[in-house]
C-alpha cells in the first residue's frame, strides 16, 4: 500500500508540473502571477513550476527507493513552509494559499513519514 501511495504522490507531482510545463500562462494566471515586458516569466514557469516537478516525479518513480520518496517529501515540506510563511507575511488570498499549502503539507507528511523509517 505504501508503494501505491508513493507512486500516486509522484504522479501528482508530474501532473502539477505538466501544467507549468505545457500551460505556463494558465499556471501563472492560477498563481496570480502577471507577465512583464518579456516572456522570461513563461520561461521561469516552464522551468521551476514545470520541468522541475515533471523530472523530479519521473526520477522518484524510476529510482523507486524509499529515500527518493522521502526527499520528494522534504521538497514538499519546503514548499509548504514557504507557503505558510507567506500567509503570515505577505497576505496572499487565504483560501488559495491554504489549499495549495495544505496539499503540499499532506504530501510532505505522507512521503516523509511513510518512507524515512524504511531507509534506516
Amino acid at each position: 500500500m505504501v508503494h501505491i501511495l508513493n507512486v500516486i504522490a509522484a504522479l501528482l507531482t508530474i501532473g502539477f508540473g505538466l501544467f507549468g510545463f505545457l500551460a505556463p500562462l494558465h499556471t501563472a494566471t492560477a498563481l496570480d502571477l502577471a507577465p512583464t515586458n518579456s516572456n522570461m516569466g513563461l520561461s521561469e514557469m516552464r522551468a521551476s513550476v514545470g520541468g522541475l516537478f515533471v523530472v523530479t516525479g519521473i526520477a522518484v518513480i524510476w529510482l523507486n527507493h524509499p529515500m527518493a520518496y522521502a526527499m520528494l517529501g522534504v521538497a514538499y515540506a519546503g514548499a509548504a513552509l514557504g507557503r505558510f510563511v507567506s500567509v503570515l507575511l505577505d497576505n496572499p488570498p487565504l483560501a488559495k494559499a491554504m489549499i495549495f499549502g495544505g496539499i503540499e503539507l499532506v504530501l510532505a507528511v505522507w512521503l516523509i513519514a511513510a518512507n524515512l523509517n524504511r531507509t534506516l
